[in-house]
């Protein structure tokens, strides 16, 4: 069984022969994943003097700091400072072919594994980041009718990134959209079904007519609007701490329904550095999120230093999990 079907049968719940995995050497990968290529026609419209620490343009036109040197910071300057700029705002360069063509070479030099291409966000990163998050937070209230302009345009460059993704051979795609805080969504339940769950089930459905599954990283409490992501198409939720709803929860009311891509939770669990509780944790994430002929993916958190662990402790999650990696169907459970 190759890696992509290992991928293909966890996320359909198809009895794959072990779990999938995204995990660094020498450990197993089941998954290639890459980006889009730059536009060579893109230049920032400013430079930023070192003395202002770190500071950069990305290719939306929005202006990012950090105070470290190892995350990538948060918007300080969006690029549409004022609504009335909405109707001239030029979108990136995502709706061309020529900047898939490195992705499809990459794919083809990994036939063998799941294939995902990655989205530059989705409506609301995109659009927090061009208006930055405490304003646009405030416009969802104040200028609602400019939201939904906006958030039309940004679902339709969207879903051209979907066509050019399917096209070089994406098996699927993948965007971070962070929705909580430690304990409830960024915004209302029922704002989120409102005024955005609508251009996820666009932009998921366009997947869906060309075969694509879609994948989302989200950090935070999500938990009152998982139900809905399932509903919109989303076939992979990839959380890094699982362990801030319960894994029996999860298990027991979206088990069979979406699958969870996770690392040992990084919150509560890697940071303790105990090794026994670790592998015990990843057992429980194979045993629970795992049944039912799949829904769960091996996973490794890329940040060390971000979250304050060492790379052994990592190491003996990635041992756990191969260790612990039978598939388990739902009569183990």
């Amino acid at each position: 069984m190759t890696s992509r079907e290992i991928v293909l049968r966890t996320i359909n719940f198809e009895g794959p022969e072990r779990i999938a995995m995204r995990l660094p050497e020498p450990y197993p990968n089941d998954i290639v994943s890459t980006g889009t290529s730059a536009d060579p026609n893109w230049k920032p419209a400013r430079t930023f003097n070192p003395a202002q620490g770190a500071m950069w343009e990305d290719e939306w036109g929005n202006v990012w700091s950090r105070l470290d040197n190892f995350s990538k910071g948060e918007v300080v300057e969006g690029a549409i400072k004022d609504w009335s700029e909405l109707d001239d705002y030029p979108m990136p360069t995502y709706d061309d072919p020529a900047r898939y063509q490195d992705a499809r070479k990459e794919f083809a030099e990994r036939p063998d594994r799941f294939k995902i291409g990655g989205l530059p966000g989705f409506p609301f990163a995109i659009m927090r980041y061009l208006r930055r998050m405490e304003i646009f937070l405030a416009d969802l209230i104040l200028h609602p009718h400019e939201v939904r302009r906006l958030a039309d345009r940004v679902t339709a460059l969207l879903v051209q990134c979907i066509e050019n993704w399917a096209a070089v051979g994406a098996d699927g795609v993948m965007f971070a959209e962070d929705w909580g805080t430690q304990d409830r969504l960024l915004v209302s339940p029922a704002m989120w079904r409102e005024l955005f769950k609508p251009d996820f089930k666009a932009i998921c459905e366009a997947a869906r007519r060309r075969n694509i599954t879609v994948w989302m990283h989200s950090c935070g409490y999500i938990y009152d609007i998982i139900g809905d992501l399932i509903e919109c198409g989303i076939s992979v939720l990839q959380l890094d701490q699982p362990g801030l709803f319960g894994i029996d929860r999860l298990a027991a009311d979206f088990g069979g329904r979406v699958t969870f891509w996770s690392p040992v939770d990084i919150q509560r669990v890697l940071p303790t550095g105990d090794a026994e509780k670790i592998e015990g944790f990843a057992r429980e994430m194979i045993a629970k999120l795992g049944a039912c002929g799949g829904g769960f993916i091996a996973g490794y958190y890329g940040g060390n230093e971000a979250i304050g662990v060492r790379p052994e402790w990592q190491d003996v999650a990635c041992r756990a999990f191969v260790k612990h990696a039978r598939f388990h169907s739902c009569m183990d459970v």
